[in-house]
């Protein structure tokens, strides 16, 4: 354990995993939870309002903050992702004293085999980010399978930006019969609608604020689907980004919640949800709406 003093504020930090196994089995109790928030730092109110759930519904609240390299197929996106352990740090013992921060190295992590497990998630894998980010799933479900051993949960808290991910997560739980209970929460959004993502702080001003029409996209999208076909609101996204030269829209896709499979004819038995994922100036951001 590190303890951590920046602007008089102390707060623990363990950068080892036995440090940390041996810290929360000296406060568990057979009556008491452990809430567990997975980051990759660079944290942002969608970060904080995960842990402020965790607290309300927990005993001990832990947040680990690290850089995946095992989920990312493009090797620059990994070299330039922010990594804000100190700023981090700051916002979470604003937040609350008594979080517990796990900030592992990659070998504390992978102890020298920084490799992915592969793992069948019955093709929810395939869909979507698992198309466009080859290996990203099994780099999501090694890396969660490894924090949830480490830190041994009751909660896990995810939010629904990354939603594909929220059910690659909960299959692995399921087929891996792993005694812990995933929570998703809802996306925190910027004034102007833009989803909350680490990624958004690498956009210029102007960028972030042409960005909001991501999630107006979205929310016209939502209108459309009441009275079109999944074809046609797919087609008119596609018009919309075509005409917008700052966006390079990647894909846009209506998919059913439970399987991810991709929508051909509404059904009324069947949840449905808006996929998104678009570059603005090489910087790759993703959302999501229920189209219920």
């Amino acid at each position: 354990m590190f303890a951590f003093n920046f602007n008089k504020i102390t707060m623990p930090i363990f950068y080892g995993k036995a440090a940390l196994i041996d810290f929360l089995n000296s406060v568990k109790t057979s009556h008491s939870t452990i809430g567990f928030v997975p980051t990759m730092g660079a944290l942002h109110q969608g970060h904080l309002s995960l842990m402020q759930q965790s607290l309300a519904e927990n005993n001990t609240t832990v947040v680990s903050i690290f850089v995946n390299p095992t989920q990312f197929n493009n090797p620059e996106d990994l070299e330039k992702y922010p990594r804000t352990l100190e700023a981090d740090t700051q916002k979470i013992a604003d937040l609350d004293k008594n979080i517990i921060v796990y900030a592992p190295s990659v070998e504390d992590i992978y102890e020298g085999k920084t490799v992915s497990q592969e793992f069948d998630f019955d093709g929810l894998e395939n869909q979507m980010e698992g198309k466009f980010r080859p290996g990203h799933f099994n780099g999501v479900g090694t890396i969660v399978k490894r924090l949830f051993e480490i830190v041994t949960p009751n909660n896990a808290y995810f939010g629904e930006k990354d939603f594909q991910q929220l059910q690659i997560v909960k299959k692995m739980v399921s087929k891996n019969q792993l005694a812990v209970n995933i929570i998703g929460c809802e996306i925190f959004r910027e004034a102007n609608g833009l989803a909350m993502s680490s990624r958004n702080e690498r956009l210029s001003k102007i960028e972030r604020e042409q960005a909001a029409m991501i999630y107006q996209t979205l929310l016209e999208a939502k209108e459309k689907f009441k009275t079109q076909s999944c074809e046609e609101v797919k087609n008119w996204v596609k018009e919309v980004f075509q005409s917008n030269s700052i966006f390079d829209l990647e894909y846009f896709e209506i998919a059913d919640e439970a399987t991810l499979l991709p929508c051909v004819e509404q059904s009324k038995n069947k949840n449905y949800r808006a996929f998104i994922a678009v570059f603005v100036n090489n910087i790759r951001l993703i959302d999501t709406i229920s189209l219920k």
